[in-house]
């Protein structure tokens, strides 16, 4: 039987406090370039989409701006759409799908809906290629009064003027084979608890929410998205990454109650993609693709069933 040799920082059993977080933070590296792969792509698009600065992430001696893409034409009378990616800044299809999104699509839109894209929530994280933010905090269960992130602190207050006339919210994510090697007993060290070995799926899968979850529009998502790349399937125990597998391709997690960033508005339509980049049958282009196809699809039902929205909303 292999044991896994311990996380290199801290005392097993005991939760990190300011050193220890001081210690893995001096190990986080820039590997990529936040402005290179995402405000040039963003500046590309000003002449199309109006771009508001939503904050201003700091960590000393690093400082980033947190920039959201709107629809020009904006009116007060059409649905709004919100899509969010790279809350983990790892996840990179999540960043790049929401700008190709932009990109390639979100004109089909300007007569139906208002559109409202953060393509790169957290860019400390997507320029180290990390999960967390500097201060080993995770953005995505951060979404909540006084957060302590600041990435989800400010996302929060560019949405609250909208959240209860939200339709329809996408966040762009990924399950990495990292999650597994790296974060899950990074997070185990951090909290001062055992690693628990768990299984990647592989292929595409969908978050919904258990306190109001949305099955049929759940399953236009991953019917679009299967006709670019497979979908997950259940482990032995009939379950994705340890939750229940409700329908093909989805499980569900109370978002409000774990404060996750699908959570944050009123929207009768949520979901959490879930590309699986490491899959020797799927490509970076093809889980890009996915996250496009996910996000228009969803869009696409929201639209075309307002009043299920009606109904979910009382």
């Amino acid at each position: 039987m292999t044991t896994r040799a311990p996380y290199p920082i801290g005392t097993p059993g005991i939760p990190w406090g300011a050193a220890e977080v001081a210690a893995w933070r001096s190990r986080q590296t820039v590997r990529r370039s936040y402005r290179a792969d995402v405000l040039s792509v963003i500046e590309t698009l000003r002449a199309r989409f109006d771009v508001v600065e939503y904050g201003q992430l700091d960590y000393r001696p690093d400082s980033y701006p947190l920039l959201a893409i709107r629809s020009r034409h904006w009116r007060d009378e059409l649905p709004c759409v919100l899509v969010t990616g790279g809350v983990h800044g790892y996840e990179t299809s999540g960043v790049h799908g929401a700008l190709r999104f932009v990109e390639r699509h979100a004109a089909d839109y300007a007569a139906r809906a208002n559109l409202i894209v953060a393509p790169c929530v957290s860019p400390w994280a997507y320029e180290r290629i990390h999960r967390w933010n500097a201060n080993a905090v995770d953005p995505n269960r951060s979404f909540r009064a006084d957060s302590p992130a600041q990435e989800s602190a400010a996302l929060m207050r560019l949405v609250e003027p909208i959240r209860d006339r939200v339709r329809v919210h996408v966040d762009l994510h990924e399950t990495t084979d990292s999650d597994e090697s790296e974060f899950r007993p990074a997070l185990a060290a951090r909290d001062g608890v055992a690693y628990v070995p768990g299984e990647i799926p592989d292929g595409f899968y969908l978050v919904d929410d258990s306190e109001r979850p949305q099955p049929a529009f759940q399953q236009a998502v991953i019917a679009a998205v299967a006709k670019l790349t497979h979908i997950a399937q259940a482990d032995r125990h009939g379950e994705i990454i340890g939750s229940p597998m409700v329908a093909p391709g989805v499980i569900e997690y109370a978002l409000r109650q774990l404060g996750l960033c699908a959570g944050i508005t009123g929207a009768p339509y949520t979901t959490t993609t879930e590309v699986y980049p490491d899959s020797p049958r799927a490509t970076a282009e093809q889980c890009d693709a996915a996250q496009v196809a996910a996000v228009c699809a969803a869009i696409d039902f929201a639209l075309a069933h307002p009043a299920a929205a009606a109904v979910a909303r009382t």
